[in-house]
């Protein structure tokens, strides 16, 4: 059995066969460098190549008859707003040009993405949902590698990206023509990122201390240029150049990361690890999470600045009077945002402008999928319902999360608290940290009109909560085998169920024709009629 570096600060590292998963509350090391540990598992090509199997079949359920269903050959649900709004960049070279409505209220960057879709295919399904394919893909291959890093186990890498592939909201997301499969996309590149600096920084450290001079100063070493921090920063401003919302995980992200200075400093026997943290790393996240996501917002935006017709793009002079000392052309800018904002701060379930929506749901009801959201329905004696058997049938795609998966969210949350907490395991915390991010935020403003959908975000830190627990199951590298063979069967069985449940939704989430009969039977609560 190869063996495993520990760490002071609650955290496993080192080389692990696939299957073994590494104590996350090891014994004291005195020594520095094994308290820091090296980084990566051993079976690099077996990891490699389990990741690009588990992409593949990630890749073919996510394309499978992807141009259906249409609206008699238009988007569906909310794809009737960002479509033809992608459709327009094209035609216009980039940007929008709907003053009359302003009814553009998110950032460019998602809809240039479905653009590109739309470029290659033509005006259809398959055009306009190419891309959100494309990103539901790169999820499936990010879960694993970020899975693996995790748990030091090839084996919970692969259950990550099964239990990502059965998942309903990642699944449906990734094949409808809206901007939130974009945002998971690049939340959880940002989180690999910042997982990979994390191991990087304290392969430093260790260097450092090996070689003698990283107590040289009470604060700690200067640790250096850290390009996948700043590749975080590149990831959450795309984010934020897709929906607004990026700007809470920017927050949650970038105390992340200090926090792990602060810990890895102290791992390394620094003398005064937090006031190191605060003199030597505090300004270089600021700037590599906050202010390269600024920037790259804004250079999402390069077509609006270098138009002639965009939305308020000469706001001044015609809504704006007067001379100010900022330039005419962000002036326009910060007025279109306001706008965005206020738009967005008055959207209120209720108001004369607004109404109610059929379809709503409030955050308390998210981390089970409770109330989830139909997009398209067809029914006898329409044409696009026939074919399944019965005299009555049923087409319709709803957003559902597996029941299997979302129904344990309570559970896997009071798990992770509980280990981030009481054993203080690192991977449990940093996992809520990104789960939270998507969901705490939302009960600020609870009377605003919300949807199932705005979940799509935090699915991945789900199934990374669940992997974690089903390392947990199968137990420690160096448990008896009687131990861990009956934790391989209790997660064996487990991951069966997702995938079963999975399949049993299947047409629900594709808009398969299905007898009345099945359609009703796949309704499980009535929050779901």
């Amino acid at each position: 059995m190869t063996t495993i570096a520990q760490r002071t600060d609650g955290e496993p590292e080192g080389v692990v066969d696939v299957g073994e998963v590494p104590p996350a509350d090891p014994p004291p090391a005195a020594d520095p460098v094994e308290r820091l540990g090296p980084p990566a598992p051993a079976d690099r090509l077996r990891g490699w190549l389990v990741t690009l199997a588990v992409t593949l079949v990630g890749g073919l359920v996510r394309f499978w008859d992807l141009g259906w269903p249409t609206d008699k050959g238009t988007p569906v649900f909310d794809e009737k707003h960002y479509v033809p709004q992608a459709w327009q960049m094209l035609r216009n070279g980039g940007y929008e040009d709907n003053p009359g409505y302003e009814l553009v209220v998110h950032p460019p960057l998602g809809k240039y993405l479905l653009a590109i879709g739309e470029w290659l295919f033509g005006y259809d399904g398959w055009g306009w949902r190419f891309a959100p394919a494309v990103a539901g893909t790169l999820c499936v291959f990010l879960i694993v590698r970020i899975g693996r890093r995790l748990t030091r186990s090839t084996m919970l890498g692969a259950l990550a990206g099964v239990l990502l592939i059965c998942d309903g909201v990642s699944h449906v997301q990734a094949r409808m023509g809206m901007l939130d499969i974009f945002g998971e996309l690049f939340v959880i590149a940002a989180f690999g990122c910042l997982l990979v600096d994390r191991d990087v920084i304290r392969a430093r450290l260790a260097t450092a201390v090996r070689e003698g001079w990283a107590t040289e100063s009470v604060w700690g070493p200067r640790l250096g240029l850290r390009w996948w921090r700043l590749a975080a920063g590149v990831s959450l401003g795309l984010m934020c150049a897709v929906k607004w919302n990026g700007l809470y995980f920017i927050a949650a992200f970038g105390l992340l990361t200090v926090f792990w200075d602060a810990t890895s400093r102290r791992a390394a026997g620094v003398e005064r690890p937090w006031m190191g943290t605060f003199v030597r790393d505090v300004l270089p996240a600021l700037w590599a999470i906050v202010a390269v996501s600024v920037l790259v917002y804004l250079g999402s935006w390069w077509a609006w600045f270098g138009s002639e017709t965009g939305v308020d793009r000469h706001a001044v002079g015609n809504q704006l009077q007067g001379a100010s000392w900022l330039p005419d052309a962000l002036r326009s800018f910060l007025f279109y945002e306001g706008n965005v904002y206020h738009f967005h701060s008055t959207l209120i379930t209720g108001a004369p402008n607004v109404g109610t929506h059929p379809w709503e749901s409030k955050p308390w009801t998210w981390p089970m999928g409770l109330r989830p959201m139909l997009y398209y329905i067809e029914q006898t004696p329409s044409p696009l319902a026939a074919g399944c058997g019965a005299s009555q049938c049923v087409s319709a795609q709803m957003l559902i999360g597996t029941p299997a998966l979302w129904w344990l969210a309570f559970p896997m949350i009071g798990w992770s608290l509980w280990r981030a907490f009481a054993r203080l395991d690192w991977r449990h915390a940093a996992v809520m940290v990104g789960y939270m991010a998507g969901l705490l935020p939302w009960f600020a403003m609870f009377d605003r009109q919300m949807f199932f959908f705005y979940t799509t975000p935090m699915a991945p830190f789900l199934v990374l909560g669940l992997t974690l627990a089903c390392g947990d199951i199968i137990g420690r590298a160096r448990a008896g085998s009687e131990r861990r063979n009956t934790g391989l069967l209790v997660v064996a069985i487990y991951v069966g169920l997702v995938v079963a449940n999975f399949v049993w939704l299947w047409p629900v989430l594709n808009g398969v024709p299905i007898s009345a009969a099945q359609w009703q039977a796949e309704l499980w609560l009535p929050s779901w009629k």
